[in-house]
């Protein structure tokens, strides 16, 4: 299913949800917001549209026939073409242990049905300006290119190197490493953090910070320790030593 809007300004998004009423009403307010809206009701066909033209989103339901959206996320992740493109979770399951699980996968948000319209496209907008290299705003405001230790960062390019190698993180990911790194030394709480870093619109949970950190440590590998938790408190950058 497809559907689309002439001269649309706003962003192409991939809708994959197998509730048809659901599906409709979103595709339905998208287009009226602006949107270029492409909608599939199955696991196996949204995945591989999104891999055909990576959109500037993907709406993505949890429990879906043929792929579910968890498999459908980690895949997108892995994937070199659509690493990089913005993800909300959205589902019926409202537990705490859902929302984890998709931010583990490296979803961007989670947004729980019932929803608003309004909430709908204030998420969807969020993320789409984070993903969009906006990696530096009044909060995280600093320089183009972060270099300490074996880590380097170029926010213009949206390119994170360790020891020399190329490493993706997600749009969130990065706007967390970045920020961290730009204020070496100074500890951050949890809600700073989602205040500064996440923004307006999203689910603010302390696991959902934690869980955006444990995927950066991973991915910084022998440089994980250069992300510290400070018990009781948040979490602040600092440099290896030695």
């Amino acid at each position: 299913m497809s559907s689309k809007r002439e001269n649309t300004h706003q962003g192409r998004i991939v809708v994959i949800e197998d509730e048809p009423d659901i599906r409709e009403v979103v595709v339905y307010n998208l287009l009226r917001e602006g949107f270029d809206v492409v909608a599939m009701g199955h696991g196996h066909q949204g995945l591989a549209e999104v891999q055909r033209t990576p959109p500037d989103c993907v709406l993505l339901d949890l429990m879906l026939p043929g792929l579910d959206g968890i498999e459908i996320c980690r895949q997108i992740r892995a994937d070199s073409r659509t690493a990089r493109v913005p993800v909300i979770m959205v589902t019926a399951k409202g537990e705490e242990s859902d929302v984890v699980l998709g931010l583990g996968m490296g979803a961007d948000d989670y947004l729980t049905k019932p929803f608003s319209p309004r909430e709908l496209i204030a998420r969807i907008k969020a993320v789409i300006r984070r993903g969009h290299g906006q990696a530096r705003d009044p909060d995280t405001d600093g320089p183009e290119q972060v270099e300490i230790g074996p880590l380097r960062i170029d926010a213009g390019r949206h390119d994170v190197r360790i020891f020399g190698e190329e490493q993706r993180f997600t749009a969130t990911e990065f706007r967390l490493l970045y920020f961290l790194a730009t204020h070496p030394g100074r500890v951050f709480s949890r809600d700073q953090l989602i205040g500064r870093v996440i923004g307006d619109g999203a689910i603010v949970l302390d696991r959902n910070i934690d869980v955006h950190i444990r995927s950066i440590r991973k991915k910084l590998g022998e440089a994980r320790d250069m992300v510290e938790t400070i018990r009781g408190v948040g979490y602040r950058f600092s440099e290896i030593e030695g």
